[in-house]
């Protein structure tokens, strides 16, 4: 979906509009068998032509069509051949960025990629600043803001889900809905501020039933799109799950086990772990962000009773709570220690895991099962450092994340920036149904919508600045 914009660009400098032509590596940093650089600007063609020259002479860069290729050389100031590549052409405005732009596929040298960078640079571009290119095809109406964020985050991908959620933002899924939902209300404002001019006349252009009713569906659907955060997050960033449990029982073990690496120091010694380490891992196309926590135990030490409050508090920031126990060793503090983690975790999904199962004979293991019966959550008994029966508990932690599937056309939202200004949104439309019930004036109302319309202008971009615009696209990666 290509949507037009109509951005606020009086506090944006030039050159950040698109003054300058630009250039940068846009392939991963490293040596590899292709590199890509992109040029983009007004002077894009011009400077490529001052280094590059086509093995068929009657094919200049200038008279090639845009959306093909051409092979050449690329050749420094004295002639030299610095490398074989192929250039592809996409003029104005038929391109990413809305501008001219010029891809040079070369070889993935280092020495070679910086080589074509430097006279790209010797020859009047600049270097690109990260996102630079995005925030030109934003600013040049080739997408919303929304879609420009959706590309880092197709970038950043990690899983299965992740990956869908991008690629429906990119097509445009939430700006649409949000653009409907926007143009219903500029509607009846533009009518509520029709009466103001005619105030003295008692004239009511916008219909205050059908007003009342479009703030029930905007509200209804902000509503919905707010809730769909927790879902959003959890496929962006991974579902936290929480590594808790006594010292010594394998958290540590059983976090490098699943990381497949190793992240987190194993000891016999008690306590080694007193701060919180975390990693994210795909299963099955879902992404779980594990967290090794502090072993929770009565101690005077200082350093390791903040850590351990530091287990606490992640405990009510994970949506899964892997409790995990010694067979071979049950603490006699467990009625203590069973407290403290259904304490914190109340209302979270709980998987009991058994660790060090190997060590001990079929019958104890039947006394375990009678010494939990009140636990209601899943049990898994695994042995982490033998790798064993680690399928089963992948397969229990798929059953406690239970997402959803993502359906086309749905709206999931996954950004805290739009989160945050859904809810202003949200608090502002919920006024305006206050001011109807309560009759208030015109001018109140009127004052409410243009607020509310404000905080989605935002999120799409049609309200924005160069601070804002800055910190966005600052995130990106350079050449993308």
């Amino acid at each position: 979906m290509k949507s037009k914009n109509i951005v606020d660009k009086t506090n944006i400098p030039s050159s950040a509009v698109g003054g300058s032509t630009i250039a940068a590596i846009s392939t991963a940093p490293g040596v590899g068998g292709i590199a890509v650089i992109r040029v983009s600007g007004s002077e894009a063609i011009s400077v490529c032509e001052h280094i590059y020259k086509p093995k068929n002479r009657a094919l200049s860069i200038r008279s090639q069509e845009g959306f093909t290729l051409s092979f050449g050389n690329i050749f420094d100031g004295t002639n030299e051949t610095v490398d074989e590549v192929l250039i592809a052409v996409f003029k104005a405005p038929h391109s990413f960025t809305g501008e001219d732009v010029v891809e040079i596929s070369c070889h993935g040298s280092r020495y070679v990629q910086q080589k074509i960078l430097t006279l790209l640079i010797e020859n009047g571009c600049a270097l690109a600043q990260p996102g630079e290119f995005t925030q030109r095809a934003f600013l040049n109406g080739k997408m919303d803001l929304l879609q420009a964020e959706a590309v880092a985050d197709l970038i950043a991908s990690t899983s299965a889900a992740s990956h869908k959620m991008a690629m429906q933002q990119m097509r445009g899924g939430f700006s649409t809905e949000l653009m409907q939902l926007r143009t219903q209300l500029l509607n009846f404002v533009s009518l509520i501020e029709l009466e103001l001019d005619f105030s003295e006349e008692d004239v009511e252009f916008a219909n205050r039933i059908q007003l009342k009713t479009l703030v029930e569906t905007i509200t209804e659907h902000i509503v919905k799109l707010s809730n769909s955060f927790s879902l959003g997050n959890a496929l962006k960033n991974g579902i936290p799950v929480a590594l808790v449990g006594e010292t010594n029982v394998g958290k540590s073990t059983l976090l490098n086990v699943l990381l497949n690496e190793e992240k987190a120091i194993v000891s016999d010694i008690h306590g080694t772990t007193r701060d919180v380490i975390e990693d994210a891992v795909t299963i099955q196309g879902v992404c779980f962000r594990f967290i090794d926590t502090a072993g929770i135990r009565n101690t005077k030490d200082k350093i390791e009773n903040m850590g351990i409050e530091r287990t606490y508090q992640k405990i009510e920031q994970a949506s899964i709570v892997l409790w995990i126990l010694d067979c071979t060793e049950l603490s006699e503090h467990i009625e203590w220690l069973t407290s403290k983690i259904e304490e914190r975790a109340a209302g979270k999904k709980i998987i009991l895991v058994f660790n060090k199962i190997d060590k001990i004979a079929l019958e104890e293991r039947a006394i375990l099962k009678q010494l939990f019966s009140q636990f209601e959550g899943e049990r898994i008994y695994i042995s982490a450092k033998n790798k064993l029966n680690l399928q089963t508990l992948e397969k229990a932690l798929l059953r406690a994340a239970r997402l959803p599937e993502i359906e086309p056309g749905d709206v999931v939202v996954n950004n805290i920036r739009h989160y945050e200004a859904l809810q202003k949104a949200l608090a502002a439309i919920q006024r305006v149904s206050e001011g109807l019930e309560s009759g208030i004036s015109s001018e109140f109302l009127s004052q409410d919508i243009r607020e509310c319309l404000n905080y989605i202008g935002e999120i799409t971009g049609h309200i924005s600045n160069h601070e804002i615009l800055g910190n966005i696209f600052g995130k990106f990666c350079i050449g993308k």
